[in-house]
């Protein structure tokens, strides 16, 4: 993983260049090569590799995907959303560059991390340069994981009842859209990198909705449990602004249960598929411990 992650950093910062105007390409900037676990590319790069393509091909897409993930995170920190000052321990995009660039710099990266792929992926052919942009756009939209941004925004104005039965659908939909979509957009883009059948894309799938809902469970709990030092984010503003989470309706307990009943699908879906990764269970293995 930290061969990954070394080279994840080091093409991030070659793909982005400050060019003028230079403020919006440093909070661009910024926010993308924060310190993170850069689990988004790891997996699509680990993926192509593992159905037998060669990962280099990937990097343009995998460095997109990390680049989309920071334009969900500046969005998601904005006071007219979830408000946060720090994100991976240090200050938020628009606590350094000014909410109005903050903004702009999260749509410029919507834009600017598809073409990273069609501008460097000189080895794919068009029918799969076509396909990860299909891919990529569900994701990044009003299918994907805005769609998981504007229930979770919503999501706060509910009374949370464990009687009540549509909570458990909601509380889904937010953690496929909000999460999951980008684990599977990493992992489906991998594969199709690596000219998987169609047979291995729907079983890399259904492992990325249970890896995705176990990494938010596992967040959920974090929130509860954890500290800034460990987290690098402020804590527990779920529960003060009265978010629905796994946690607030199921309680700590049935969610660190129901964590560990999600990694072992996980664990059973590699198994059964004959899917080999050593990084793959590093990661659940890191999920694990929330």
């Amino acid at each position: 993983m930290n061969n990954y992650i070394e080279l994840i950093n080091q093409k991030l910062d070659e793909f982005m260049p400050i060019d003028y105007p230079h403020k919006i390409f440093k909070s661009m900037k910024y926010t993308v090569t924060l310190p993170g676990k850069r689990l988004r590319p790891i997996m699509c790069l680990e993926t192509c590799k593992m159905f037998g393509g060669n990962y280099e091909d990937a990097i343009p897409t995998a460095c997109a995907i990390e680049m989309l993930h920071a334009q969900t995170l500046i969005h998601d920190d904005l006071p007219c959303m979830d408000n946060d000052n720090y994100r991976r321990g240090k200050l938020t995009n628009h606590m350094v560059f000014g909410e109005a660039n903050a903004v702009l710099a999260g749509d410029a990266l919507l834009s600017y991390a598809p073409m990273i792929i069609l501008k460097h992926s000189k080895n794919l052919e068009p029918k799969k340069l076509l396909k990860l942009m299909e891919e990529y756009f569900h994701a990044a939209g009003a299918y994907g994981v805005i769609a998981g941004q504007v229930v979770d925004i919503e999501s706060e104005k509910l009374t949370i009842d464990p009687e009540d039965k549509d909570l458990p659908e909601l509380l889904n939909y937010i953690h496929t859209h909000k999460t999951a979509d980008l684990f599977k957009l990493a992992l489906r883009s991998g594969a199709i990198i690596a000219g998987a059948t169609d047979k291995q894309l729907e079983d890399i799938t259904e492992f990325g909705q249970y890896l995705g809902v176990a990494f938010q469970i596992a967040d959920d709990i974090l929130d509860v449990t954890s500290t800034f030092e460990e987290m690098g984010k402020t804590l527990g503003k779920d529960q003060q602004e009265g978010k629905l989470t796994y946690v607030s309706l199921y309680g700590l307990e049935k969610a660190r249960t129901d964590l560990q009943t999600y990694i072992t699908k996980c664990d059973e879906i590699l198994k059964n598929h004959n899917i080999e990764s050593e990084i793959f269970n590093q990661i659940l293995n890191k999920i694990k411990k929330a």
